[in-house]
C-alpha cells in the first residue's frame, strides 16, 4: 500500500506519495522571477524558507487550470530545493494498492508520460500518479534552451 495525496489541475486527477509531501497551504504572495520559463510561476518565502513554484499546468502542457483564484499549493522537497506546485482543488489522501497500479497508457501525452510512475483506476476516474523526482527533473529543459 502506498498513500497518495490526491489533486486537481487542470481537469485531471492526479496523485502524489505521500512520503515527497512536505507541506500543503495557500497560494499567496508569489514573486515573478524575470525571464523565467513558463513552468516558473516564481518563488515564495514560506516560514524563511524560499520555494519555487512550478506552473504543473505548463509544466506537463495541460491547459489553463480550471479555477486560479482558490489555489492551494503542495510543498515538496526534491534534494536540496524546495518547491510548490499549485493545485486546482486538493483531494483526499488514498490508500491505494501497489498491485491495483498500471503502467501509463501507451496514448498518454509523452510530457505527461515522462512525469508520471503509475495510473489507477478509480470507479469513473483514472488517477496519474506523478514521480516527483522526473516531474522536477529541468535538466532536458535547460540543456535543450542552450544552443
Amino acid at each position: 500500500m502506498t498513500d497518495y495525496v490526491t489533486f486537481t489541475s487542470a481537469g485531471h486527477l492526479f496523485g502524489l506519495p505521500i512520503k515527497h509531501v512536505q507541506d500543503v497551504f495557500p497560494l499567496a504572495n508569489v514573486t515573478r522571477v524575470p525571464l523565467a520559463g513558463r513552468e516558473i510561476a516564481g518563488v515564495l518565502n514560506l516560514r524563511g524558507r524560499i520555494v519555487t513554484v512550478i506552473n504543473l499546468a505548463n509544466r506537463l502542457q495541460l491547459g489553463a487550470p480550471r479555477d486560479a483564484s482558490a489555489q492551494m499549493v503542495i510543498g515538496i522537497e526534491c534534494g536540496a530545493e524546495s518547491f510548490g506546485i499549485p493545485v486546482d482543488r486538493l483531494g483526499d489522501v488514498l490508500s491505494l494498492a501497489d498491485r491495483d497500479r498500471e503502467p501509463a497508457p501507451i496514448n498518454l501525452d509523452r510530457t505527461l508520460d515522462a512525469a508520471a510512475s503509475w495510473v489507477f483506476r478509480l470507479d469513473e476516474k483514472i488517477l496519474i500518479a506523478l514521480d516527483a523526482d522526473r516531474m522536477l527533473d529541468f535538466g532536458k529543459s535547460r540543456s535543450s534552451a542552450t544552443p
